[in-house]
Protein backbone atom coordinates (compact mmCIF):
# COMPACT_ATOMS: atom_id res chain seq x y z
CA UNK A 1 0.00 0.00 0.00
CA UNK A 2 2.75 1.98 0.72
CA UNK A 3 4.60 1.54 -2.47
CA UNK A 4 1.21 2.87 -4.47
CA UNK A 5 1.33 6.24 -2.84
CA UNK A 6 4.82 6.69 -3.43
CA UNK A 7 3.76 5.84 -7.13
CA UNK A 8 1.50 7.71 -7.49
CA UNK A 9 3.01 11.09 -5.29
CA UNK A 10 6.19 10.85 -8.14
CA UNK A 11 3.45 10.54 -10.77
CA UNK A 12 1.85 13.72 -9.66
CA UNK A 13 5.44 15.55 -9.03
CA UNK A 14 6.61 14.82 -12.34
CA UNK A 15 3.03 15.45 -13.89
CA UNK A 16 3.57 18.79 -12.06
CA UNK A 17 6.63 19.65 -13.03
CA UNK A 18 6.29 18.96 -16.97
CA UNK A 19 3.99 21.89 -16.58
CA UNK A 20 5.92 24.13 -14.52
CA UNK A 21 8.79 24.20 -17.49
CA UNK A 22 10.79 27.08 -17.50
CA UNK A 23 12.51 28.44 -20.88
CA UNK A 24 16.07 29.63 -19.12
CA UNK A 25 18.23 30.64 -21.74
CA UNK A 26 22.31 31.45 -21.78
CA UNK A 27 23.74 32.65 -25.03
CA UNK A 28 27.27 32.87 -25.93
CA UNK A 29 28.66 36.52 -27.09
CA UNK A 30 27.21 38.01 -30.75
CA UNK A 31 24.20 35.16 -30.80
CA UNK A 32 20.88 36.38 -32.03
CA UNK A 33 18.24 33.72 -31.35
CA UNK A 34 14.79 33.38 -32.35
CA UNK A 35 12.68 32.54 -29.17
CA UNK A 36 8.83 32.13 -31.03
CA UNK A 37 6.84 33.05 -33.39
CA UNK A 38 7.72 30.82 -36.48
CA UNK A 39 6.74 27.63 -34.91
CA UNK A 40 7.54 23.99 -33.74
CA UNK A 41 11.01 22.99 -34.41
CA UNK A 42 12.24 26.33 -35.38
CA UNK A 43 11.74 28.18 -31.83
CA UNK A 44 13.87 28.37 -28.84
CA UNK A 45 11.44 28.60 -26.51
CA UNK A 46 7.95 26.82 -25.74
CA UNK A 47 4.91 29.27 -26.11
CA UNK A 48 2.10 27.13 -25.46
CA UNK A 49 -0.14 30.50 -26.46
CA UNK A 50 1.53 30.21 -30.20
CA UNK A 51 -1.06 31.32 -32.68
CA UNK A 52 -2.75 33.51 -30.69
CA UNK A 53 -2.27 37.35 -28.83
CA UNK A 54 -0.11 36.71 -26.07
CA UNK A 55 2.30 38.60 -23.69
CA UNK A 56 6.19 37.61 -23.54
CA UNK A 57 7.70 37.84 -20.09
CA UNK A 58 11.47 38.21 -20.15
CA UNK A 59 14.05 38.22 -17.50
CA UNK A 60 17.40 39.36 -17.12
CA UNK A 61 18.81 36.13 -15.32
CA UNK A 62 22.02 37.00 -15.97
CA UNK A 63 24.84 39.84 -14.92
CA UNK A 64 24.79 41.72 -18.64
CA UNK A 65 22.28 43.24 -20.60
CA UNK A 66 20.77 42.48 -23.49
CA UNK A 67 18.35 43.19 -26.50
CA UNK A 68 15.11 41.55 -27.30
CA UNK A 69 13.46 42.84 -30.36
CA UNK A 70 10.26 41.82 -32.09
CA UNK A 71 9.94 41.48 -35.84
CA UNK A 72 7.06 40.63 -38.06
CA UNK A 73 7.68 39.18 -41.67
CA UNK A 74 11.63 40.52 -41.62
CA UNK A 75 10.61 43.87 -40.76
CA UNK A 76 11.78 45.20 -36.84
CA UNK A 77 8.96 46.56 -35.10
CA UNK A 78 10.48 47.29 -32.10
CA UNK A 79 13.37 47.00 -29.74
CA UNK A 80 13.82 46.82 -25.68
CA UNK A 81 16.88 46.74 -23.83
CA UNK A 82 16.88 44.21 -21.08
CA UNK A 83 18.96 45.70 -18.00
CA UNK A 84 20.79 43.20 -15.27
CA UNK A 85 18.01 41.99 -13.12
CA UNK A 86 15.21 43.79 -15.23
CA UNK A 87 11.73 41.98 -16.07
CA UNK A 88 9.96 43.28 -19.22
CA UNK A 89 5.79 42.07 -19.80
CA UNK A 90 5.90 42.49 -23.59
CA UNK A 91 2.55 42.42 -25.47
CA UNK A 92 3.54 39.95 -28.83
CA UNK A 93 0.91 39.53 -31.26
CA UNK A 94 0.60 36.18 -33.07
CA UNK A 95 1.96 36.80 -35.97
CA UNK A 96 5.01 38.52 -34.46
CA UNK A 97 8.74 36.67 -33.66
CA UNK A 98 10.67 37.44 -30.53
CA UNK A 99 14.19 37.60 -30.94
CA UNK A 100 16.74 37.63 -28.08
CA UNK A 101 20.03 39.42 -29.52
CA UNK A 102 23.03 39.31 -27.36
CA UNK A 103 26.26 42.09 -27.44
CA UNK A 104 29.20 41.17 -28.86
CA UNK A 105 31.31 40.79 -25.66
CA UNK A 106 29.19 38.92 -23.10
CA UNK A 107 27.11 36.03 -22.54
CA UNK A 108 23.40 36.32 -21.48
CA UNK A 109 21.30 34.58 -19.29
CA UNK A 110 17.51 35.18 -19.30
CA UNK A 111 14.47 33.46 -18.44
CA UNK A 112 11.13 33.76 -20.94
CA UNK A 113 7.62 32.51 -20.13
CA UNK A 114 4.51 33.66 -21.92
CA UNK A 115 0.72 34.52 -20.48
CA UNK A 116 -2.53 34.81 -21.64
CA UNK A 117 -4.04 37.15 -22.85
CA UNK A 118 -7.37 37.99 -20.98
CA UNK A 119 -10.11 39.64 -21.98
CA UNK A 120 -11.77 42.11 -19.89
CA UNK A 121 -15.93 41.19 -19.21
Amino acid sequence: MKNIFVFLFICLFVRVNLYTQENKFELDANVNMLMTGKGKGQDGAINPYYGQDCFAIVKNIGNKKFSIRIQKKGKIIKTFTILKGQLKKIKLLKDQELYLDTNAKYKIKANLDFEEIKLKQ
